[in-house]
């Protein structure tokens, strides 16, 4: 295996215990674990900005590398466009987001962050008026 770019690839913690670096792509029919760098500018440039979304099969866990970002949950239903803020988290900190939580993150500056879940399974819900 060859260096891999981090912003364009993701890498696949399979069951069987092999790794597999493959080309970005968040899907919710991916098995096992996934680990993938993001880098924004402005919360509009994370592909899933306008969503909330919710993995029921496993934990997530968000590392800021640089920049600053907050996470919120939802605590209603879905006319909860909103949600409650949980936690900022800057530079050189991370946060376990629990398996089933409903969440969405907003950018307080360009960041780059290391995300790592299991993406098989999630649920994405549209947040009402945005």
């Amino acid at each position: 295996m060859s260096a891999v770019d981090l912003f364009s690839s993701m890498f696949r913690l399979r069951h069987d215990g092999t790794v597999h670096a493959e080309e970005f792509t968040m899907r919710p029919d991916l098995d096992g674990w996934t680990a993938v760098t993001m880098r924004a500018e402005t919360t509009a440039d994370l592909k899933s900005a306008a969503n909330w979304m919710r993995h029921p099969d496993g934990d997530e866990v968000m590392c800021v590398l640089s920049g600053a970002l907050r996470i919120y949950y939802r605590t209603g239903g879905p006319e909860d466009t909103d949600g409650e803020l949980r936690v900022r988290v800057g530079a050189g900190e991370a946060f376990v987001v629990p398996s089933d939580a409903w969440h969405r993150v907003e950018l307080e500056a360009p960041t780059e962050m290391l995300v790592v879940l299991r993406a098989e399974g999630t649920l994405i819900e549209q947040r009402h008026g945005h």
